[in-house]
């Protein structure tokens, strides 16, 4: 005897679809709060060996600084320009004074250069690493 489709099972195909959807909304629209961009060093140079941490920072804001949203990178002295992303938070809304951070430091943590710019919501960003001077 031929088994027929329960109701159910129907039911439960049409909403694990339903859900699929969803979800694909759901990452599109996370996409969209994407930052994108590069570092580069003054001058054109190459980038010193270190790590580089990328951060949000808000001076006008209440909260000065969102390290949550950041990445890590490293340099291995030999490239002029890296590329990043990172996913804006949901707690931090673009503002006109909200700038993407870049810190070069060294394995013991010694800073050598620093650079930021200011984010402007759908564009890639620029970053240009300064020489610190002490």
């Amino acid at each position: 005897m031929k088994r027929l489709t329960d109701r159910r099972a129907v039911l439960l195909a049409a909403g694990l679809l339903a859900a699929g959807v969803a979800v694909d909304v759901e990452m599109a629209a996370a996409q969209s709060a994407d930052i994108s961009g590069t570092v580069i060093y003054a001058g054109a140079a190459k980038i010193p060996e270190g790590h580089i941490r990328i951060y949000l920072e808000d001076p006008a804001g209440a909260d000065k600084t969102v390290r949550a949203a950041g990445a890590q990178l490293k340099s291995d002295g030999g490239t002029k320009a890296i590329a990043f992303s990172l996913s804006l938070p949901a707690r931090a809304a673009v503002s006109p004074t909200l700038q993407v951070v870049a810190r070069l430091e060294r394995g013991d943590g010694w800073l050598l250069a620093r650079g930021s710019t200011t984010l402007v919501a759908g564009t890639p960003v620029e970053i240009t690493l300064n020489t610190v001077m002490y």
